[in-house]
């Protein structure tokens, strides 16, 4: 998507400043359908540090995530908080937790994962989680 939908971007940022994680989302991303619940940058940051803190293999990629998001390029300014969060600049990632990745009749993984998905790459979206049958 050359310009990212405005509505998708405010419903991020309404995601971020609410801190709640409790809006479901299903997006389109190069084919893939991935299906979840939204949360704010920071809470999706902290779980991915906790979940990583916990293996054997990947504890030290933990401290990536528990660290302030970085800035995007060498002319910008010191980064004050989350993607667009304290800056100003509205949200550019969408950060799902408990979400799954549809193909055909089953979601990947069942116990849902933790994706970021950059918003100008989502081509079609739905709020609400699709559901999936074993059937």
């Amino acid at each position: 998507m050359m310009n990212p939908d405005r509505l998708l971007v405010d419903i991020s940022a309404l995601v971020e400043s609410g801190q709640s994680n409790q809006m479901s989302l299903t997006v389109v991303v190069g084919g893939a359908v991935i299906t979840g619940r939204l949360a704010p940058e920071a809470v999706w940051r902290e779980r991915v540090s906790e979940v990583l803190n916990d293996s054997d293999r990947l504890g030290p990629f933990s401290a990536v995530f528990g660290a302030e998001p970085a800035t995007d390029g060498p002319d910008d300014g010191p980064d004050d908080g989350p993607e667009g969060g304290d800056r100003g600049e509205p949200p550019a990632y969408l950060h799902f937790h408990l979400a799954r990745i549809l193909q055909g009749n089953i979601g990947i993984p069942e116990t849902g994962g933790m994706y970021r998905v950059a918003i100008e790459d989502v081509s079609a979206w739905t709020v609400g989680d699709v559901s999936y049958s074993d059937h």
